[in-house]
């Protein structure tokens, strides 16, 4: 077993620990972008309000609910509609990495993955923009991950480069490679081209800091 994961008897059978679930939702698609580029699969992940990246779920309670009911509820909240989320669901479970763990207690993550069908897809990018009691407060909208690849790299590079939540990033990876949505051979090129991005981005912010602070000393003049 990976560094960090347990079991989902080992993780239950936790005291002081809080268990948070998420899933990743995706669909297969005949879609082309632009009509020629094609798109193959929807995985879905959300903005949330701290501007990270993830997968819809949340917070439950097992000892007044099941793992998979706590994440329904969840998702109804998030997503506007009632997903049914099984057993059969369920792919690991792991602790959250050090930094999210709160001075109480450890934090245990659940992670869910669920095929639907294309307009099931789009009927929850619909109600999660509608319906939804948490959108636009916890959640500030559903995204579509990019597996595609544009001209100069652009797609999945640009969208990994992104921050993520957690080990958000990593189990979207592990998912794509472990379902077969990407090869290895072109989600490695993502990955080395996000990482050439980090350096422009640095220099991007640094001079968007410099800006910033002399417009504070220009505001603080007499």
């Amino acid at each position: 077993m990976a560094s960090g994961q347990l079991s989902r008897e080992e993780a239950l059978a936790c005291s002081g620990c809080r268990h948070a679930c998420h899933v990743m939702l995706y669909a297969d698609t005949t879609s082309k972008l632009f009509g020629r580029t094609p798109i193959r699969h929807i995985v879905l992940m959300q903005m949330r309000f701290d501007g990270l990246l993830g997968f819809p779920g949340g917070l439950v309670n097992p000892a007044e609910e099941s793992l998979e009911a706590g994440l329904s509820r969840e998702l109804l909240e998030e997503l506007g509609l009632e997903i049914p989320i099984t057993e059969e669901d369920y792919v690991e479970t792991c602790y959250a990495p050090a930094l999210s763990w709160t001075a109480k207690s450890k934090l245990i993550l659940h992670f869910y993955v669920k095929k639907m069908e294309e307009e099931q897809i789009k009927e929850v990018e619909r109600a999660a923009a509608s319906t939804a009691v948490d959108h636009g407060l916890e959640v500030m909208g559903m995204v579509r991950v990019p597996l595609f690849r544009t001209n100069h790299d652009g797609g999945l590079s640009f969208f990994l480069s992104h921050s993520f939540i957690g080990n958000a990033r990593s189990q979207l990876i592990n998912s794509l490679l472990r379902l077969h949505l990407i090869s290895p051979q072109n989600l490695a090129k993502a990955l080395r081209k996000s990482l050439g991005m980090h350096a422009t981005t640095r220099e991007d912010l640094r001079a968007a800091l410099a800006f910033a602070e002399r417009s504070t000393a220009a505001g603080a003049q007499p």
